[in-house]
């Protein structure tokens, strides 16, 4: 179990992926923002609150439907790429910690969300921040993406398992937590254990895409597992995913995704 300083640290570590963060991280399914606006029953101009926008991958799409929305990024270089992608847009970002973060006096939001954030956040007190920041009947929303493996899934993934458990890093590949899609946990239980939400709507979403070797290389480089891997432990590893990548007929890699999008109420 990571302690909080392993935590913190994990926490930190993509401001050392902030210039390759956006191209390298996959875009969220349409749906996902369609259902979340449907089920949130975000009006024209609302005013929404991201937590921890990183680059600004979640923010772009709904800051395009003319939302109004403030961000509180953590990482300075981050929030300053943010910055870049979002301008021109409706869009306010705060870099600072959540956790410490204060709303404007009078201020409150429609919606709080957060993608592949969330659990980033100090668990004792996000559903209170978050709770503090939204107006009376005002939501609550979080998904990540996280990588599921079906049936019909790549094999690359449990071939290349064994060069991480060699190297001290991965886990036995004969271990069952291996999420297929559908098979994402689900906070559920969490959220209404707040005491401060209700949640109203829970949907499973899945999609694939497919990577050359430089391409997959350098979304590793965005996950702060990679980011924090000693040197020699990441160039072994890394060569060996070319070496294995360039021998395919194809020389690519199909990785499916997949996120779960969770909506709460605020009660109270």
């Amino acid at each position: 179990m990571l302690s909080m300083n392993d935590n913190e640290l994990l926490r930190e570590s993509f401001e050392q992926a902030a210039n390759i963060y956006q191209q390298a991280r996959p875009e969220y399914p349409e749906e996902l923002f369609e259902d979340l606006i449907h089920v949130a029953k975000l009006k024209p101009g609302a005013r929404l609150l991201e937590v921890g926008c990183a680059t600004g991958k979640a923010t772009l799409p709904l800051a395009r439907r003319g939302y109004a929305i403030t961000c509180v990024e953590l990482g300075t270089e981050l929030a300053a790429v943010a910055r870049r992608n979002l301008a021109g847009l409706n869009v306010d970002i705060i870099n600072g910690n959540f956790e410490e973060w204060q709303p404007g006096a009078g201020t409150s939001y429609d919606l709080v969300f957060a993608a592949t954030a969330w659990k980033w956040i100090d668990p004792e007190v996000r559903y209170m921040k978050a709770w503090q920041a939204l107006r009376p009947g005002g939501h609550l929303a979080f998904w990540s993406a996280n990588h599921v493996f079906p049936d019909d899934g790549d094999p690359f993934f449990r071939d290349i398992q064994h060069v991480y458990y060699e190297l001290g890093e991965g886990k036995e590949v004969e271990r069952n937590d291996w999420p297929r899609p559908g098979e994402l946990q689900v906070e559920k239980d969490e959220i209404e254990e707040s005491g401060l939400f209700e949640v109203v709507h829970i949907r499973h979403f899945d999609w694939e895409l497919i990577y050359t070797d430089e391409a997959y290389l350098q979304l590793l480089d965005t996950f702060s597992g990679h980011i924090l891997m000693d040197e020699w432990k990441r160039e072994k590893l890394y060569n060996e995913i070319r070496v294995r990548l360039h021998a395919r007929p194809e020389k690519s890699v199909r990785r499916h995704w997949g996120a779960v999008l969770h909506v709460a109420r605020r009660i109270g």
